[in-house]
């Protein structure tokens, strides 16, 4: 499968020290999200060939923030295609990832990258956040899936309270645009951190990571 070294080449240029597999594992995924895509469109047809920056950079800005230690359990909601569970996945391989949608062939699109990078820490269910019963994560991660106050609902059930750690457990996610009324109206106070401060590509300007402690 052909690689893109100048495309794994922005995501080096933020982060170091990644293992041969880990660099084998992002290369493939943007030939195996063209494959499955033409089939199952997770990405939008004018995003696909920006796939290392719309999609993998954007989801590791949550790795810029959050160290997750080995043993750290972390769900996706409403990963969609994968994102941003399946780059984390390849940047974290000692965590474990549990991601869930409404959609199932959006899963099917997951499991079939997965199988095709070789990422074994990622588990998918077809579900929704709101029926999932008797498991509990340290983290809950998200990307514009829905208004704050809605993800909030359906992640706080689903999270241990730990706030030994740099980072609490809590959600984590990935918003843009003005927030100002979407956060009143939720009546949580999250850390909002500017992409554009970690990943200064102009892609990235009024885009945030937003962290809500348990």
């Amino acid at each position: 499968m052909e690689s893109s070294p100048q495309k794994l080449g922005l995501i080096q240029k933020y982060f170091a020290d990644f293992t041969e597999q880990q660099v084998m594992q992002f290369n493939a995924l943007e030939g195996l999200y063209k494959e499955w895509n033409a089939q199952i469109n997770v990405i939008s047809r004018k995003d696909i060939d920006s796939i290392y920056l719309h999609h993998i950079l954007h989801s590791l800005s949550i790795a810029a923030i959050a160290d997750l230690q080995p043993g750290t359990q972390v769900i996706d909601i409403g990963c969609g295609g994968g994102f941003p569970g399946v780059p984390l996945a390849i940047f974290f391989p000692q965590v474990t990832f549990y991601l869930v949608d409404s959609i199932a062939k959006k899963l099917k699109v997951v499991d079939a990258v997965c199988e095709g990078a070789s990422i074994k820490n990622i588990t998918t269910q077809h579900t929704r956040a709101e029926d999932i019963k008797n498991k509990k994560f340290d983290y809950a991660i998200s990307r514009a899936v829905a208004p704050l106050k809605d993800l909030w609902k359906w992640a706080s059930p689903l999270l241990k309270k730990d706030h030994s750690k740099p980072l609490p457990n809590g959600l984590i996610c990935l918003k843009g645009g003005d927030l100002a009324q979407e956060i009143f109206e939720s009546g949580l106070r999250p850390k909002m951190m500017p992409i554009f401060k970690i990943f200064p590509e102009e892609y990235f300007e009024e885009k945030y990571v937003l962290h809500v402690a348990k």
